[in-house]
């Protein structure tokens, strides 16, 4: 069977779910006239996508051109799970990154050196692998945006960073699933910009709490999602792709999925045992290093921000600077924290 993925268009206004094959797009209505989102492919998705692969090859199928469409400008790429479900989003989940940030902001034993540092930090991964917890927060469905969507720097936070990341899109609902089992449960595999305000991160008014990310994390546009979901049939090994972030067409993160500390299979297992996790909801894997935060380089306006890995496509998204107008919370406050 040849590849094919899953994603949501808007053609001179209408907005429909979508097949992509090549260069062709296909409308799902025509092969599934009951289906007008994308989310409610999960209901019956593996017989969902063999109807899909049997209409594409068949003397009827009809497809337009995505290259036409777009030179025409009557394409629009938008966020390929509609309606958005929930976000659960892993953080320090890249040995790499975590052994950068330890030796980038010091996180360890006092007058350490660098090299002392990354030992400590990578023997740490490896205890919290064999005995502890993935560290999972939730997103919003709200922050979500397209693949060809600008990012909207804001007005309140600033050293706003990238983080490229696999997606996965889970297909049934699951709970308590066993790690050995949750590969089952995947619908498909997506790209991921998870972006973050970094002054917003810490609380010090509130130090005991610790983090805050709704604020630095949730904001408009901050989840670049797309363009495609790639149903899970064509990715052999999820474990195993290629994910790299270019800015303004230079190489910032440059890794393989093989480098997470807990791998996708574990991550579902985790988020399952404290979650219900339904058809629709998005994981996201965690981030490699090469953040602006170890570059010392945050977006900016007029930015460009490619993300491909191996077989989902690229992501390539345009950044607008702040509005100069601050949210009327943020402007009644005498002093602004994290701003």
């Amino acid at each position: 069977m040849d590849s094919f993925s899953i994603g949501a268009v808007e053609v001179d206004g209408s907005a429909f779910p979508a097949v992509f094959r090549g260069d062709d797009l296909y409308d799902v209505r025509q092969v599934l006239p009951g289906i007008s989102s994308t989310r409610q492919l999960f209901a019956e998705w593996d017989v969902n996508l063999d109807a899909i692969a049997a209409h594409l090859e068949s003397p009827v199928a009809a497809p337009q051109s995505l290259s036409a469409l777009t030179r025409a400008g009557r394409l629009r790429i938008l966020p390929p799970l509609q309606p958005m479900g929930t976000i659960f989003a892993a953080g320090v989940n890249y040995r790499e990154h975590i052994i950068e940030m330890a030796v980038a902001h010091k996180l360890g034993k006092t007058g350490a050196s660098d090299e002392q540092l990354r030992a400590d930090a990578a023997a740490d991964i490896d205890v919290r692998v064999a005995e502890g917890d993935p560290y999972v927060w939730v997103g919003i469905p709200s922050a979500v945006s397209g693949a060809r969507d600008d990012v909207q720097l804001p007005d309140f936070g600033t050293d706003v960073d990238w983080e490229a990341e696999l997606g996965v899109v889970i297909g049934r609902r699951a709970h308590r699933v066993a790690t050995e089992d949750a590969l089952n449960y995947v619908a498909g595999y997506v790209i991921v910009n998870d972006i973050s305000a970094r002054s917003l991160v810490p609380r010090e008014d509130i130090a005991k709490i610790g983090t805050d990310w709704f604020r630095a994390k949730n904001q408009p546009t901050f989840f670049p999602v797309g363009p495609v979901v790639v149903p899970a049939r064509f990715v052999p090994d999820p474990s195993d792709l290629s994910i790299q972030l270019r800015l303004n067409g230079e190489l910032m993160q440059d890794s393989s999925t093989s480098n997470m500390a807990f791998g996708v299979s574990e991550l579902i297992s985790y988020v399952s045992s404290v979650a219900i996790v339904d058809p629709g909801d998005l994981l996201i894997t965690g981030s490699p290093a090469g953040n602006g935060s170890h570059w010392n380089r945050f977006l900016q306006d007029g930015d460009v921000m490619e993300v491909t890995i191996t077989g989902l496509g690229t992501q390539r998204t345009a950044v607008r600077g702040p509005s100069g107008i601050l949210p009327p919370w943020q402007a009644s406050r005498p002093s602004k924290v994290g701003a």
